[in-house]
């Protein structure tokens, strides 16, 4: 043999043996979480009529795996999806089924609203192992940049740092409110400005920064990122001034003069038409890097080879606030802050190694199923501690998208049914979804107490459309249908030890048994030991509680519930250690709830009030 071919062949071998290395058993993971992204602002997602919006490096990642036309949050609010998704538990488990949380229960409007909500936590506890600390006991490296929320406010313990992320960062980023008004401060060509404009003309979004710079830092390690976007949520406006310019061309509407509103109907609103592209572009920017960036752990190969990408959002569109119309979900009903369809279906694409490609499902889905699915891509070990209410769906996408049979509770069964629950402000409402059928249950007085319809025939396959726009409620047509599902309902929240929402005493209309409640005589205490003395008037109370706060008097008041027991004409219990303030709450056999004392109603925190100063109502306790 050539001594100078012998050479190069035992020069080459080395870089032969390095490009055949099989690909790394630990991959990566980035989930890609939109704030408020509906099902129909996506293009890929279009049915009936097209969408303005522009968001091509979505829709071109959709045709890279798996596109999931029924992909739902586990709630149809910020928060409580967040901590299901991280913990993996359902937010009824979590007491956790509403943004901020941790108030004394008390009506919205003291004498408006007929219902108020329930007690519900202001935290994800920190007893519950979230997918980061998880794959971190796996030798992963785990990231979060943007929008947290799994607290009581944005900067509230607990951290993500205190939740097992290695690097955090909650950045504004493009979504910083602008100075004095949106029609001014749009970014430009200038060094100086911090949201430069870059060379595709959109403005600079730190927290696409931050987390591309976490992957790169990371990338000789398995990584898991949680990109948590802020947009595309209020203020609703843009940076971008050739973007805002060039939808309302594409709208046909004149360019703003008035910054403060926004009044027309459907899509047409040209700041959030440009939000979702800029969100769409950044999108694009994680994929470019991905796709563009060799794979330390894999010579030869790209980072995105050996990256599993989810991309959903928290919750469906938030169609409008006060003075502004943002978007509209049809032809699904609602949307955010809602558990009709509007405000749970959600966009959901999931890429990756070994998923289908340019694939299309019926089933499904839930931001509940991330967990174990992840812990199935990785290897990772499911801890001794956790438990999951999600799905492993990783068998699905591998093997048979469409194939809902691959899709397993844990005891075997084939999973075909999912519950909301959302006692809260004017929705009160918990859902069920069996198969292609939806139950409603509303908790307000004045409305159906049961609405069912039929979403899909056949579901999954082929999952054709009858009633997504649950118009046509056949709760009558179908009582046996109907009773079957209300019971599911309810034993599945009982399971989860779900809390209902009770009747308001003060509400200014007619409650059956409203003029019957009780009324509080006197209260005592005895070191901790707490004491009320009712008089009953005709509804009899069956239960109450003790809510109290370990920090009454300070920033961010978080309040808890302690039991409390009934006897005779007391309701008494113990105060925990450390407690500074409580309550009392009766609840009697027509499920009122009489305070006492009694907590301003939500309306007056922060306005009449200092914002959740609920302690300025309260007993004082000083057990230090």
């Amino acid at each position: 043999m050539n001594k100078f071919l012998l050479f190069f062949l035992l020069f080459l071998i080395p870089f032969i043996t390095l490009l055949s290395k099989e690909r790394p058993l630990k991959p990566n993971i980035v989930l890609i979480l939109a704030d408020d992204l509906g099902w129909q602002d996506v293009g890929c997602y279009d049915i009936d009529a097209p969408t303005p919006m522009e968001t091509p490096h979505i829709d071109t990642l959709a045709t890279k795996g798996v596109k999931f036309w029924q992909g739902y949050s586990p709630a149809p609010t910020c928060a409580p999806t967040r901590c299901a998704m991280m913990s993996g538990r359902h937010p009824a488990v979590l007491q956790k089924t509403h943004v901020v949380g941790g108030n004394p229960p008390t009506p919205y409007s003291k004498t408006a609203h007929p219902v108020m909500d329930p007690w519900y936590s202001g935290r994800l506890e920190l007893d519950e192992v979230t997918i980061a600390e998880a794959l971190n006991a796996n030798g992963y490296r785990s990231g979060h940049t943007g929008k947290w929320h799994m607290a009581i406010d944005h900067h509230a313990f607990p951290k993500p740092s205190d939740q097992g992320f290695d690097f955090t960062r909650s950045h504004l980023g493009a979504s910083a409110a602008m100075r004095p008004h949106r029609l001014t401060g749009f970014a430009t060509q200038s060094k100086k400005d911090p949201y430069k404009l870059d060379q595709d003309g959109f403005p600079k979004d730190q927290t696409t920064l931050d987390a591309i710079g976490f992957m790169d830092e990371n990338k000789k390690n398995p990584f898991f990122l949680y990109y948590a976007a802020w947009l595309v949520h209020t203020p609703i406006h843009t940076r971008s001034q050739e973007l805002l310019i060039k939808y309302c061309k594409k709208l046909g509407v004149e360019y703003p003069k008035d910054p403060s509103s926004w009044t027309l109907e459907g899509q047409r609103n040209p700041y959030y038409c440009a939000m979702v592209e800029m969100l769409d572009h950044y999108v694009g920017q994680l994929i470019h890097y991905l796709e563009a960036t060799p794979d330390p752990r894999w010579p030869g190969h790209k980072l995105i080879e050996n990256t599993y990408v989810i991309l959903t959002s928290d919750n469906g569109g938030m169609e409008k606030v006060p003075n502004e119309i943002i978007t509209d979900n049809f032809p699904l009903d609602r949307g955010k802050i809602n558990a009709r369809e509007g405000g749970v279906r959600v966009p959901l694409m999931i890429t990756g190694p070994d998923v289908n490609r340019g694939k299309e499902s019926n089933v499904m889905i839930n931001g509940l199923d991330f967990y174990p699915t992840i812990l199935s891509w990785t290897g990772t070990q499911q801890p001794q501690s956790v438990k999951l209410d999600g799905c492993d769906i990783s068998t699905l996408l591998r093997e048979n998208p469409n194939n809902g049979a691959l899709v397993r509770e844990k005891n075997g069964e084939v999973r075909n049914s999912m519950v909301w629950h959302f006692p809260h402000g004017v929705a009160q409402q918990s859902t069920l979804r069996r198969g292609g059928w939806k139950l409603i249950y509303n908790y307000m007085p004045g409305r159906p107490e049961v609405e069912l319809f039929k979403l899909y025939e056949k579901y999954p396959n082929p999952s054709k459309r009858v009633d997504i726009e649950e118009a046509e409620n056949l709760a009558k047509q179908f009582p046996k249908r109907a009773k079957s599902m209300r019971k599911e309902l309810f034993d599945r929240l009982d399971a989860m030890n779900a809390s209902y929402p009770y009747l308001n005493p003060a509400y200014k209309g007619a409650l059956k048994g409203k003029a019957e409640i009780c009324k509080v005589i006197e209260a005592g205490k005895k070191e901790n030991n707490v004491w009320v003395r009712f008089k009953e008037n005709g509804n009899k109370i069956t239960s109450g509680q003790i809510v109290y706060t370990l920090n009454g008097g300070e920033k961010s008041e978080e309040w808890y519930t302690s039991s409390a027991s009934v006897t005779g004409d007391r309701l008494h219990g113990t105060l925990p250690k450390g407690s500074t303030h409580y309550f009392f709450n009766l609840v009697d056999d027509k499920n009122f709830l009489v305070s006492h004392p009694v907590p301003m109603d939500m309306l007056a925190a922060g306005k009449t009030r200092p914002k959740g100063m609920y302690s300025l109502d309260a007993l004082p306790a000083s057990l230090h």
